[in-house]
């Protein structure tokens, strides 16, 4: 084995050009598969932490529904929407329901002071209580009161990004900005939450009252929603559910026309959507290992060519087929291993970039690494057979005589 390892080692080196081409297929492969394992992985932990921020015992309704896939949008928008009045009937009617607050948000808004502006700002508007059901927090000042709330005070709390835009190098709290051209006073600043894809910082946090005054009333909210303890979650859904469905009139045999979406139901869809994804990558490496496998088949049929008097002159000194055999089956294997390790490396060099540039905490799990390199070797070791195997069958006179 030593032995065929260092001609395999010695072939490689004499042709480096050749064999890095021939190599390429795989390299892309495996490198396809180990980027986006740890793309996947990394998502994974981010959803897990932010779903952990929201609490074990938190859970939301809404009238349409949320993911991925293909819905009757027509049949959902006939829905009825939720109101302020489903968030008062579910914490009188619901008893293991700690805190519930109606919520909803407008996005690509302008804000401005009175010598600067800021656009794409999310506007997110709550009841009091919003950043208690929420991955949120005060960093600085206040949030607010529940009689601001009730008598429609124009009050703010501003993200990190918007802060930095429209007040930099000043406090603020205390400051005037302008949405749809009324002006609100900051109260607070919104501890910042970072985020993939874009910011979550780029927002500004008003009361619901004052929301339904500026883009409408004609919309469904949200209602947000913390159990008592996590132990009685599951309680407390059974508990909503039973108050919208007795509010909406739904009979027994009818379908409920609002959706509950909890930790673990996200979960699960981010579950189904990389296991999408991963399914994909692999048809991709597979695609790529096959052509990565062709072009070693091609070149050890041209190195068997090559090399037909050296492989007559060893067998004429006495080596067995077997030993021809793992000769050139090891080259094989080595030439496709050698590929899927420049291809963990390339992954692993794009997981970091991703990890920079996105702000995402990327992680390879080993048996990516593991699979990926399995998958290599079993590529090489199945296309270098037939080139080994016509190069052991080879008769020494006959290969001596080629010139």
């Amino acid at each position: 084995m030593f032995d065929n390892f260092r001609l395999a080692v010695g072939t490689f080196i004499g042709a480096p050009l050749r064999s890095l081409l021939t190599l390429l297929g795989i390299v892309i492969g495996v490198t396809t598969v180990v980027s986006m394992m740890g793309l996947i992985e990394g998502l994974r932990i981010k959803v897990t932490t932010d779903l952990a921020d929201l609490g074990a015992n938190a859970f939301q309704v809404q009238k349409m529904p949320r993911g991925f896939g293909h819905f009757d949008w027509s049949k959902f928008s006939k829905r009825p929407n939720l109101t302020l009045a489903d968030r008062v009937a579910i914490l009188e009617q619901a008893p293991d329901v700690l805190v519930a607050t109606a919520e909803q948000s407008e996005s690509g808004v302008k804000v401005s002071t009175a010598n600067r502006e800021q656009v794409g700002v999310s506007v997110w508007a709550g009841t009091t209580g919003l950043f208690d059901t929420n991955a949120a927090d005060v960093d600085q000042g206040r949030f607010f009161s529940e009689s601001e709330y009730n008598d429609g005070r124009r009050v703010a709390l501003v993200g990190g990004d918007l802060s930095d835009a429209l007040f930099p190098g000043m406090n603020p709290i205390g400051q005037t900005l302008r949405v749809k051209g009324l002006p609100f006073e900051v109260i607070g600043t919104i501890q910042r939450r970072g985020g993939f894809g874009g910011s979550q910082d780029n927002n500004v946090v008003i009361p619901l009252s004052v929301f339904f005054d500026l883009f409408g009333r004609k919309r469904s909210i949200f209602i947000s929603i913390k159990a008592r303890s996590a132990e009685v979650v599951k309680k407390a859904e059974d508990q909503v559910t039973g108050v919208m469905r007795r509010r909406h009139g739904l009979k027994p045999q009818n379908e409920d026309d609002f959706f509950l979406f909890s930790n673990d139901s996200s979960t699960e869809m981010f579950n189904n959507l990389s296991n999408v994804v991963t399914a994909a990558s692999f048809g991709v490496c597979l695609l790529s290992l096959i052509v990565g496998g062709i072009g070693i088949l091609n070149i050890m049929l041209v190195s068997v060519t090559e090399r037909t008097r050296e492989i007559g002159l060893r067998k004429a000194l006495g080596a067995r087929r077997r030993r021809i055999l793992g000769q050139f089956a090891t080259e094989a294997v080595l030439l496709a291993l050698a590929g899927g390790v420049l291809g963990v490396l390339g992954g692993l060099g794009l997981s970091l970039l991703a990890h920079w540039v996105l702000a995402l905490p990327t992680k390879v799990p080993l048996w990516a690494v593991l699979l990926s390199l399995g998958m290599s070797s079993t590529v090489g070791l199945l296309f270098g057979i037939y080139p080994a195997a016509r190069a052991a069958r080879l008769d020494p006179v006959e290969a001596m005589r080629t010139e």
